[in-house]
């Protein structure tokens, strides 16, 4: 049965009516950016070249997941670190060269203790660990996203590491009354006390990326926030590599406070200011 031309017409004004409106109430709830963050795009190469002279170290934690993968290879185009360490359960490999100089440490999460070592002499660590209670289930969840963040941390501020960047999430709460929330909370809360010269805690919204595993919500969030973020920048979602390049940008910056938070308009601010 053909559609007339009249009623497809009028239902795609409505459905475009839809989106402005709710891209607009998107907006009024969108986080208030910071000056700070969208205003180095100028200084970011002088920054880089100067970071880069110190010879620093770092580790990152996650690298085979979508965010810790597109941090890594941030990091390796700009070029900021003397050594880059990946610490995760296996071997990553790759068939290109700019991961030939990449050093890995293969470690067990569950006895975390016995691979002390690993954490040691380290600068910077970058921590992208993450999963699902859809994927792991609650106890699984739990464990690493919060047990697995926190003894690492603890494992890096005891090797010598000053600066520790954690991706969180928008909403993280320890008082939530949503698990996922909630944990993401407590282990932010928890690394904080443990005394970092400098601690940055990112929350990202929903992350726009095509995952390789399949998560069938995160699926959905996405293509409902990317339409979205198309007509408007939402606090609700963000594009991965804008958080890749955030966390770059930022080891880059002196901080105000020896712990930042960085909610989503801030990261999408400081995401461009890369500019690469």
């Amino acid at each position: 049965m053909k559609i007339p031309d009249t009623s497809l017409a009028k239902a795609t004004g409505i459905f475009a009516t839809v989106i402005v409106v709710v891209a607009a109430v998107l907006n009024y709830f969108d986080d208030p950016s910071s000056f700070k963050y969208t205003s180095v795009a100028g200084d970011m190469e002088n920054l880089e070249e100067n970071f880069r002279r110190q010879n620093r170290s770092c580790f990152v934690l996650g690298a085979s997941g979508e965010s810790g993968k597109m941090l890594l290879q941030e990091l390796l185009q700009r070029n900021i670190f003397a050594k880059i360490t990946l610490i995760g359960r296996r071997r990553l490999t790759w068939e290109d060269d700019a991961h030939r100089n990449l050093m890995q440490e293969i470690v067990d999460f569950e006895k975390l203790e016995d691979y002390a070592a690993a954490f040691q002499g380290h600068d910077v660590g970058y921590c992208c660990l993450g999963t699902t209670k859809a994927k792991a289930g609650t106890d699984g969840f739990i464990r690493v996203d919060h047990d697995y963040v926190l003894k690492s941390a603890e494992l890096a501020r005891a090797g010598g590491c000053s600066q520790f960047h954690l991706e969180s999430s928008r909403g993280a709460d320890k008082s939530s009354s949503f698990l996922y929330l909630k944990v993401k909370g407590e282990v932010e809360a928890e690394i904080e006390a443990l005394g970092f010269d400098r601690y940055a805690i990112y929350r990202p919204g929903v992350l726009l990326v095509d995952r390789q595993e399949s998560r069938p919500a995160e699926w959905l969030a996405r293509k409902f926030f990317g339409a979205f973020s198309a007509v408007c920048s939402t606090s609700m979602s963000i594009p991965i590599q804008a958080v890749a390049k955030a966390m770059a940008s930022n080891t880059l910056l002196q901080a105000e406070t020896k712990t930042e938070i960085l909610e989503n308009k801030d990261i999408a601010g400081l995401g461009k200011s890369a500019g690469k």
